[in-house]
């Protein structure tokens, strides 16, 4: 007889089933695990061993083997550690395995058998709810997998509550969905004095999901402006929180099981990797892209990151996903964010700036921008030079609006944007601007003839890629939705050419 028991396996956000069939037989006694187990997973049985010795089970002298079927799969992570124990505890009569079928298990073991949390629980809960099946996770893990809906979710504090649950003699009482992660103060826009073009760039950003680059020397307030980014956009859509914390659940980050509504900030450092900035590394996981998913992608220092690196970002911006190719795995994460970054015009950062000569100029400002890839700054919606705050405004009492003003028009361009795609039948996580295609792009982003006339001129003179050109056009349109206009005038596509500017200023 062999006993099975349902897993999972984790391909991204996605899961894939996983049999566990444990055999005793005659022979040597050995626990061997088969199946492509990697480290963690073949560690598994010393740590089930430990786990039933913890409980006053010793294993039989027996020969058991461990199968975990497809067997062409690598198995990683450590939350196989209790379904290979409940697949034992059934072959040794302890669990019914007529009712251990209609669960997927998951968990780690602790060396006295308690159960300990693991990542990817969310998903794993709604691949079970997909599948009819309930779940069986640890105590820690209930409150997010409780948020799968309709399934039954048993969350034991360690293996013995579990046996006693079967066998009748305490029962496990159902968890309930975390609270809502608490939303935190963000930074207040109107903090920050000065810089009017900047701020109504950032609102354009805001209001459109544009990609954004700020160009200036240091401490002109780049960072500052982008960490107020945050506090104008609207909160996740259900849908939309619900894609980031499986993200989050899958890197081991939604911790207490709480979704938030606040839309997620990473700011990586320049020193980022390839795998973490897109994804990878042994057990391929999400990178910062992916973990901005459905937010802001801050890069400080644009031009200080390697440039495979930042070229690795290319195919994500416009596919709206990260890809990770291994010889034998292929993962795709959702990676839907908002890239603003900042850099300084040279490698000294003064460029131009006359209180501060440089001696290299103009070959330090051209050397430093060849760090960026033309392909990659085609990519940018809006580009906009900052110059430094004078002294006498940063002296003067605040008068700029907060976030809150510039928030509420945020909100309502975006509600202008959602019933256009809706109207047009465009089911999609991103209804903004900046995901206009195709014939919808034509439709609601077409130019009055005024208009069209001056994106024609413009695009001969500065020789528009079509990337380019369409990138302009979902601009204007996002500026038209923030007057509440319908028709996009020549006015809007003035202003939206003027931040396709030259990237740094050159000294003479």
């Amino acid at each position: 007889m062999v006993a099975r028991v349902r897993t999972v396996a984790f391909r991204g956000v996605d899961t894939l089933d996983i049999d566990v069939q444990v055999h005793m037989g005659n022979g040597l006694p050995a626990f061997s695990i088969v199946g492509l187990p990697a480290k963690a997973v073949d560690e598994s049985k010393d740590r089930v061993r430990a786990a039933l010795s913890a409980l006053g089970l010793a294993l039989p002298p027996q020969r058991i083997t461990v199968n975990l079927a497809p067997a062409d799969v690598t198995k990683e992570g450590s939350h196989y550690d209790l379904p290979i124990a409940v697949g034992i505890l059934v072959q040794m009569g302890v669990l019914p395995a007529d009712e251990i079928a209609g669960y997927l298990v998951l968990g780690e073991l602790a060396l006295d058998g308690q159960l300990t949390e693991v990542s990817g629980i969310l998903p794993a809960a709604l691949g079970a709810s997909a599948r009819g099946a309930g779940i069986i996770c640890p105590e820690s893990c209930g409150p997010e997998a409780a948020w799968a809906g309709n399934i039954e979710v048993l969350a034991p504090r360690n293996l013995l509550a579990l046996i006693n649950h079967f066998k009748g003699s305490q029962v496990l009482t159902p968890p309930d969905p975390a609270g809502p992660e608490a939303a935190g103060a963000l930074p207040d826009l109107a903090d920050v004095k000065g810089q009017e073009s900047a701020k109504r760039a950032l609102e354009i950003a805001a209001a459109g999901g544009h990609n954004l680059l700020m160009t200036g020397p240091p401490g002109a307030g780049k960072s500052m402006l982008a960490a107020r980014l945050p506090g104008l956009l609207p909160p996740l859509e259900p849908r939309e929180a619900l894609e980031v914390a499986m993200i989050r659940s899958v890197a081991g980050d939604l911790k207490g099981g709480r979704i938030s509504r606040t839309r997620p900030y990473r700011d990586p450092h320049h020193s980022s990797s390839i795998p973490a900035l897109v994804g990878g590394g042994l057990q391929a996981r999400p990178g910062e892209v992916s973990l901005a998913h459905c937010g802001v992608l801050f890069l400080d220092e644009l031009a200080e990151f390697p440039r495979t690196v930042l070229d690795s970002l290319r195919q994500s911006i416009e596919t709206g996903q990260a890809v990770v190719s291994r010889a034998n795995n292929r993962v795709t994460y959702p990676a839907r964010f908002q890239l603003i970054a900042a850099m300084n015009p040279c490698r000294c950062g003064y460029l131009s700036d006359p209180a501060h000569a440089c001696g290299r100029a103009p070959k330090c400002g051209l050397d430093y921008q060849a760090r960026l890839s033309g392909p990659l700054l085609d990519r940018f919606d809006l580009r906009i030079e900052i110059e430094p705050v004078s002294a006498r405004a940063l002296a003067a009492p605040p008068e700029a609006e907060p976030s809150e003003t510039v928030a509420a028009r945020v909100a309502r361009a975006r509600q202008m944007q959602k019933r256009r795609f809706e109207a047009a039948g465009e089911e999609g996580i991103q209804q903004t601007n900046a995901g206009l295609n195709g014939r919808l792009l034509e439709q609601a982003a077409r130019p009055e003839p005024a208009g069209q006339a001056l994106m024609e001129e413009a695009a001969h003179r500065l020789s528009l890629s079509a990337r380019g050109y369409h990138r302009i056009l979902r601009v204007a349109r996002t500026i038209a939705d923030l007057e509440g206009s319908e028709p996009v005038r020549r006015t809007h596509v003035a202003e939206a050419l003027a931040y396709r500017g030259i990237v740094l200023k050159q000294a003479a």
